[in-house]
């Protein structure tokens, strides 16, 4: 959710740099199931265009045309979407449409929080209630308790309902290895958001032209390679070489990251394992359950493209916390399942 909230104010800003106004779209409110869950957010611009989504495609709609009294008026409001007869979903949508506009003050203290990978939180402040219009309207809080506001005003009536919502860091894939499969994982993981990091041979040097949607591309050794990886971060050593994804192995567990991930053989796996008790006697069991070898669900994945499918789904079942398997298996409502 963090990429889409920094899209939509990516968004925003060329907007208002053409003079449009935007409208931010909010669902800060769920009785019973939906597509998508309260959080969830959307831009409208006024020449019409959306980026984001609230549900799967049938609510954005109706949301645009009754943001239209925002765009008119300037005066939040607060809508609900019955998903029980049209969509199916049993439930029922309160979305909080307000007047987006940000500030250059904003923007810059946004991208150093994202810089330094911090978590910030959104308070949106709203009524329960259908075509209710009045002084609702969202803040935006950092961590050295900043906090800034889309329509001017940073405090709300006691009396009104809240939704708070803390966007964590965006996931941060460090990718070691600079050939076909690693460019592939490189475009599969962007697509997420993710902020990925590449390391390549010093040998063989790359740049960012050569892994579209990378952060950072450097070309190090395990030797010398300088290091940052924080609880947000996984790792996916794909060198193709044993000695490489050893010596960068030996460095990277002391960060103890939630998932790495090594191409290779369940032979490979096991040496590398039995390498890695030889030069580090204490490596405990928890951190050994946080290697991935070899990387990625089985699938049935044969081409870079379908191997880097297997290893970022793998990936986000980590960090979601989910036991893989398919959907059909399920009986009752997706999101309550453990």
């Amino acid at each position: 959710m963090t990429y889409e909230f920094v899209d939509i104010v990516k968004q925003a800003v060329l907007h208002q740099e053409k003079g449009l106004k935007n409208v931010l779209a909010t669902v800060v409110h769920l009785e019973g199931s939906s597509y998508r869950k309260p959080g969830v957010r959307m831009l409208i611009c006024e020449d019409g265009k959306m980026i984001g989504a609230v549900s799967g495609g049938c609510v954005e709609k109706e949301v645009k045309l009754r943001a239209q009294s925002v765009f008119k008026d300037g005066i939040a409001k607060v809508i609900t979407y019955d998903g029980r007869y049209r969509l199916g979903c049993e439930g029922i949508l309160y979305i909080l449409i307000e007047p987006f506009h940000v500030s250059n003050d904003f923007t810059n203290a946004l991208e150093k929080r994202l810089s330094d990978r911090e978590e910030f939180t959104i308070h949106s402040s709203f009524v329960a209630e259908d075509e209710a219009k009045g002084d609702y309207g969202s803040t935006i809080t950092f961590q050295n308790d900043k906090q800034y506001t889309f329509n001017g005003k940073l405090e709300f009536s006691s009396d009104l309902q809240k939704f708070s919502q803390k966007l964590k860091p965006l996931t941060k894939l460090l990718i070691v290895g600079g050939e076909h499969d690693a460019v592939k994982l490189t475009s599969v993981s962007s697509l997420l958001g993710w902020e990925v990091d590449v390391i390549t041979s010093i040998k063989d040097p790359k740049s960012k032209t050569d892994f579209p949607g990378a952060n950072t591309v450097t070309a190090s050794t395990p030797e010398i390679v300088d290091l940052t990886i924080d609880s947000d971060t996984v790792v996916v050593l794909m060198t193709h070489n044993y000695v490489q994804d050893l010596k960068y192995l030996l460095k990277i567990i002391n960060f103890n990251p939630m998932y790495i991930g090594v191409l290779g053989s369940t032979k490979r796996r096991d040496q590398l394992e039995n390498d890695l008790f030889h030069y580090k006697e204490d490596v405990s069991e928890e951190l050994l359950d946080k290697i991935y070898s070899p990387a990625g669900l089985h699938i049935g994945a044969i081409t870079p493209e379908e191997i880097a499918v297997s290893i970022v789904a793998e990936i986000l079942a980590v960090i979601r916390k989910k036991e893989p398997y398919s959907l059909r298996k399920i009986k009752g409502k997706i999101h309550l399942q453990k």
